[in-house]
């Protein structure tokens, strides 16, 4: 199968900076103290450690990024200079990175006499902590996921996210300009990233230097967005589906079933995506056959598969039986619910 361009991994690079970046003015995030050294203080450290990333005050498992709020708060203020210094150099040990107080409470005004570099960052917030926790949460999840790069145009098709794949020169682009002209929507062309957001869920995105272009042999690169308008570019899916295009000729990488198709699965990540390899050839509509597919992957989500059908009306007829089974009946005959909860 097509390999991963670049390297994957787990990206490390995310400071305490780039965080108040980009969540600053949805957390209310300001700084009492240590501000300077926020682009100095990585969220992740390089040994690789395990160490939660936010959440309540806790000292036996820390978080890199402690959140307290009121109750704990009130505690703090009640403490003498000295306990309150020992608690700040007690967060540093244990490898705290910051810690935000909620709901504008902030009894830590002054830090210990010692070298600033080792002490947290401390910051304050209008917002509750529960609120804080969940958000910084995802947002690191987001951040922080292993990642990997694969060559194909990545689209939205009929309401999931679809990779169309295929050796260089096959026609992805060609198909995915179609496609669009049809209506559906374009993520990413040659090189989309996909990171694994959670333990069954792939998403994939665009990166910046290629957002909303796709390169067609004969045409150039094309601005998607420009020609097409807004509705026709996608920020990001879930990963669904891989549809692989190969030469007629050219071995099919799973098994070739003429009541199923070429169904099988690759690995992305650590997770199982279906994939579909589909032969081109002249004179097919390429277009049309991967919005079929599409369609009927999503029947094999609800649980109908056209080709165990089939068996079943076989069986019936040589048994003489006359009833339908109630799954056929149950099918919906023209439109299927988007499955994607992304929507």
């Amino acid at each position: 199968m097509n390999e991963a361009l670049g390297e994957g991994g787990i990206a490390r690079d995310i400071n305490v900076e780039s965080l108040i970046q980009a969540m600053g003015n949805r957390l209310d995030l300001r700084f009492v103290h240590g501000e300077h050294a926020a682009p100095d203080r990585k969220l992740v450290g390089d040994d690789g450690d395990d160490l939660p990333l936010a959440g309540h005050l806790n000292l036996i498992r820390p978080n890199r990024i402690q959140i307290i709020g009121d109750f704990e708060a009130r505690y703090i203020s009640s403490l003498s200079a000295t306990q309150c210094n020992d608690l700040i150099l007690e967060m540093a040990r244990t490898g705290t990175t910051a810690v935000i107080f909620a709901e504008d409470t902030c009894p830590f005004s002054e830090m210990p006499d010692a070298p600033q570099e080792a002490l947290p960052l401390i910051l304050c917030s209008s917002t509750s902590s529960h609120e804080i926790i969940s958000l910084l949460r995802y947002f690191l999840q987001q951040r922080l996921a292993h990642f990997e790069v694969r060559h194909g145009v990545f689209m939205e098709i009929l309401g999931i996210g679809v990779l169309i794949s295929g050796a260089s020169s096959v026609g992805k682009s060609e198909v995915a300009l179609e496609l669009i002209s049809r209506g559906h929507r374009l993520i990413a062309d040659d090189a989309p990233e996909f990171a694994r957001i959670a333990p069954d869920i792939v998403r994939g995105h665009c990166p910046a230097l290629l957002q909303d272009l796709l390169e067609v042999r004969g045409l150039g690169v094309l601005n998607i967005r420009a020609m097409y308008g807004d509705s026709a570019i996608k920020g990001g899916k879930y990963l669904r589906l891989i549809i692989d295009l190969r030469d007629h000729g050219e071995p099919s990488p799973v098994p070739d079933d003429r009541l199923n198709g070429r169904r099988g699965e690759i690995d992305i990540l650590g997770l199982r995506v279906p994939l579909i390899s589909l032969p081109i050839a002249p004179g097919r509509n390429i277009a049309v056959m991967i919005e079929a597919a599409v369609r009927n992957h999503m029947l094999h989500m609800q649980g109908y598969i056209a080709g165990d059908d089939l068996r079943a009306r076989q069986r019936r007829q040589m048994s003489g039986e006359t009833e339908e089974p109630p799954y056929h009946r149950a099918v919906p005959a023209t439109t299927v619910p988007n499955p994607d909860p992304e929507g």
